[in-house]
């Protein structure tokens, strides 16, 4: 984990220049590209182990890059300005009430401006929060769009002990959504405990629900990210001795300590298309 201080929108110091993206691993035969981004205050460390398993598996189809323009502290900069750092680096793309109430007025002194926007509570020019604004397309901005442009869309989730985002949040669901899970008896992913199919769905009336409170917002974002279809894939380390640290384990951000969650990331593997 990176040092917390610091925030505010800023180019990456001299110490903290991003590497150049590394070449295509498995020749010019690949023809698909994942692009692995870490969290906050992350590294491209965090996926690396990840980023191994499918250069070794998918070399010849797959191009694998860690995102490494937005490490660190500069992940503190605003999920606007990392988004477009993102771009930039790939161009050719083209739980609790009373605490989350009172998060919302201290979080951007932890995490910044990307803590603002994680809980809603920016205001830019008095346009909605920008996450509210990504579950649409705003102006010339084609957020939901692009989400709709992909053939599949894949949610993995923690079904509990993760600390940084709740299961309800991961898997995008309602809390009378989330589902009855049983241990795994598959032994070649015993983590994955729950998988379905959530078919896209049709409301009428996405862009007249009035924001009254911040329950009728989170439903306003729950029923933007519904209007495409989601994979959903619950994952669950409760037997785990290093359980505690399961939104590290499921993405093996220590390839040692957190080496339980490699079935999840086979399981990434498996289920591509390619």
């Amino acid at each position: 984990m990176g040092d917390l201080g610091g925030g505010g929108s800023r180019e990456p110091a001299a110490d903290e220049q991003a590497a150049p993206a590394p070449a295509p691993a498995g020749g010019g035969g690949a023809d698909h590209l994942v692009v692995m981004v870490h969290g906050i205050v992350g590294s491209t460390a965090d996926w690396k182990f990840g980023a191994e398993q499918f250069e070794k598996l998918l070399s010849d189809k797959v191009v694998v890059h860690c995102s490494n323009r937005n490490m660190h502290k500069l992940t503190l900069d605003g999920i606007d300005v990392m988004g477009e750092r993102l771009a930039q680096e790939v161009p050719f793309l083209f739980g609790v009430t009373a605490i989350e109430n009172f998060a919302c007025c201290i979080i951007h002194l932890i995490f910044g401006r990307t803590g603002k926007h994680l809980f809603l509570a920016d205001n830019d020019d008095g346009k909605p929060p920008l996450l509210q604004r990504m579950v649409d397309d705003w102006g010339d901005l084609q957020f939901i769009s692009a989400l709709q442009a992909f053939r599949r869309r894949v949610a993995y989730s923690n079904v509990g002990y993760d600390h940084i985002v709740g299961w309800r949040t991961s898997s995008i669901r309602r809390d009378s959504e989330l589902p009855k899970w049983v241990d795994s008896t598959n032994m070649i992913y015993p983590h994955i405990v729950y998988e379905e199919l959530s078919k896209a769905e049709n409301f009428n009336q996405v862009a007249v629900v009035p924001d009254v409170d911040n329950c009728t917002l989170e439903e306003r974002l729950i029923r933007g990210l519904k209007r495409v279809s989601w994979e959903k894939v619950d994952v669950s380390f409760h037997s785990s001795k290093v359980r505690y640290a399961a939104h590290s384990v499921i993405q093996v951000k220590d390839p040692v300590t957190h080496y339980e969650g490699a079935d999840v990331i086979q399981h990434m593997i498996d289920h591509l298309i390619i």
